[in-house]
């Protein structure tokens, strides 16, 4: 938060959480100290943002429901569109009420490498609009336009990626009154270029008269948590294998998706340490697998693992598949003291069933 802070202090830009990687609202009354309000991608996010930390509320959606859209004007700030024809249906309604308009535009800058299904700008992409399809003549009421390229990168790939924005959109920019940077910006790593990224900020300010938001996710929780595992059983089949009371598929879900190796106190690589053994989740999944760790002695049933980075995204992307439990969430005080925060059981799969 304090990384984070000085960003906004020394730049003058905002900084605001995007809620779809750290949602624990928990924290909101210490993060609203640090930073400017939260961003969502849908009205139960918005809701969250706006009763738990109650300052700026963002919002993006690649669509609204209309039956929606009165709640979400009465909770937001700034309410992005993701094309025009979603801007020419709900305006309106949103400037009526004193609202910001934004509009997210396609660089079609693309800077990721092997995270393919976390690309905006990827061919065929749903996000934002192309320079080919941009209507200058139907600004009207917009203020700001946003973008969202990156995912765990660089302040360079953000520098790339605002030269394209301006080659392709510059000469709409000076009529905007704020630009929207997305997210994606690994910004509390400890290489990450801090400097490039405010020259980057003030850049638009000073040469477009922009008020600029950034919008990260990672970089609010990065490295922080812990997910807390018991061994339950070890087999062979042609390598030794450790069943944990957890699952990648309910509990680690980027583990599949990304892929990610999540990090694990203790541990080496394959091969590094004399024991390898491949750890596997409860569920009939049979990909159900975080990996494959060393250890320094064999595995045996009741022994705890820990891992680590488990506060963004893996919180917020869990399941109940295969009726699995949701591990219990707690928060380790200053004096470290260990306090539970939630609790779940039973109703928690059922209530999501019919």
């Amino acid at each position: 938060m304090k990384i984070l802070n000085g960003v906004m202090k020394r730049t003058g830009c905002k900084i605001v959480l995007a809620q779809k990687a750290f949602s624990m609202y928990t924290m909101y009354p210490l993060i609203g100290q640090y930073l400017s309000g939260t961003t969502a991608s849908g009205l139960f996010e918005a809701r969250l943002g706006y009763e738990e930390m109650g300052k700026e509320n963002h919002i993006f959606a690649p669509a609204y429901r209309e039956e929606e859209m009165d709640e979400i004007v009465s909770i937001c700030d700034h309410i992005i569109f993701n094309s025009f024809s979603q801007l020419e249906k709900f305006k309106d309604k949103v400037l009526k009420a004193g609202k910001k308009v934004g509009l997210r535009i396609n660089p079609e800058c693309s800077t990721q490498v092997g995270h393919a299904i976390y690309d905006p700008c990827s061919p065929g992409s749903r996000f934002g609009v192309t320079l080919e399809n941009f209507r200058p003549d139907e600004l009207d009421g917009v203020s700001g336009l946003h973008f969202h390229t990156l995912c765990e990168q660089n302040s360079d790939d953000l520098a790339t990626t605002l030269a394209a924005v301006e080659e392709k959109f510059g000469p709409w920019l000076s009529q905007m009154e704020w630009i929207n940077f997305g997210g994606g910006h690994h910004i509390t790593r400890e290489d990450y270029d801090i400097p490039l990224l405010e020259s980057c900020i003030k850049r638009m300010q000073e040469k477009y008269g922009l008020e600029v938001y950034l919008e990260p996710g990672e970089a609010v929780a990065l490295n922080a948590g812990y997910l807390v595992t018991t061994v339950l059983d070890t087999h062979k089949n042609g390598m030794d294998i450790a069943i944990l009371d957890t699952s990648a598929s309910c509990h680690m879900p980027d583990v599949l998706e990304m892929p990610y190796r999540p990090p694990l106190l203790g541990s080496g690589m394959p091969g590094e340490k004399p024991y390898t053994y491949r750890l596997g989740g409860q569920t009939c999944l049979t990909g159900d697998v975080i990996g494959d760790y060393s250890f320094d002695q064999p595995l045996k049933s009741g022994d705890r693992l820990i891992f680590g980075d488990m506060a963004i995204y893996t919180m917020v992307k869990n399941t109940t598949f295969n009726g699995m439990p949701l591990p219990a969430i707690a928060i380790q005080d200053k004096n470290g003291d260990c306090r539970i925060v939630r609790e779940f059981g039973y109703q928690d799969f059922k209530m999501r069933l019919a």
